[in-house]
């Protein structure tokens, strides 16, 4: 039987949209890893982009929960067009084989909060500055260095570093922000307000947690997870509640 999803509203039915529409941009073949509980309120949905090294979740909430659990791996791209806007609806499309990453989500449960993150606008600023340091070093190669293999080392040196205090790898936060889950979060001004124009931006609330081998960065628009440096273990279960 054809699953059929409806989120609570057409902005979450474009969130998730916007989500899979940066995954294909990366990688038109991507799948991804969709879960919920039975009686749940919440879509999970996870993907991985190339190149980023981290598991990229997003959750989309849903109007009219599931009858039975649902947990099968989708073509990204048949899953964008299958949401229709309009309707807040989505037809859930055929499964597709799963890439290996898809069989090992991070831990359920055991998520314990980690000190040292900077403030959202200083982790935003980190990633703009490693950006531009790594386009000034690639402009600096001469000709006969200009190639995928010294581009490629440039990356890993700059993208390893760790943010702030923390052992979250730059790659992470640089996925989240090419995701857009490190956009500043739009608020409504309070009716006492003297009215304006356009509603007040505030900063989004940006905050890491640690369970067994994995980090995970999460903010309002979603959350990465990836494997903390030098950890083997901690997988934890492969079912995941949606975060």
């Amino acid at each position: 039987m054809t699953e059929q999803l409806r989120f609570v509203d057409p902005g979450e039915a474009a969130d998730l949209a916007a989500f899979l529409g940066r995954l294909v941009h990366y990688d038109r073949a991507a799948a991804v890893r969709l879960q919920a509980r039975s009686g749940g309120g919440a879509l999970a949905v996870f993907g991985r982009p190339p190149s980023f090294d981290v598991l990229a979740v997003r959750t989309a909430r849903l109007a009219e929960p599931l009858a039975t659990p649902l947990d099968l791996t989708v073509s990204a791209g048949e899953l964008l067009e299958a949401i229709d806007e309009t309707t807040a609806g989505a037809v859930v499309p055929a499964p597709v084989t799963g890439p290996p990453w898809a069989g090992v989500l991070p831990p359920r449960g055991g998520w314990q909060p980690v000190p040292g993150l900077p403030s959202p606008e200083a982790v935003r600023a980190c990633v703009a500055a490693a950006v531009t340091e790594f386009r000034a070093r690639d402009e600096a190669l001469p000709p006969q260095h200009r190639t995928r293999s010294e581009r490629d080392r440039i990356g890993r040196e700059i993208w390893s570093r760790t943010l702030g205090d923390t052992e979250l790898p730059l790659r992470a936060v640089h996925a989240a922000q090419s995701l857009g889950f490190l956009r500043p979060v739009r608020t409504p001004v309070p009716a006492a307000t003297p009215p304006v124009a356009a509603p007040v931006t505030a900063p989004a609330p940006v905050a890491l947690f640690a369970s067994g081998g994995w980090l995970r960065l999460s903010t309002p628009y979603g959350s990465v997870a990836t494997r903390r440096p030098g950890r083997t273990g901690g997988l934890g279960a492969l079912q995941v509640r949606p975060v």
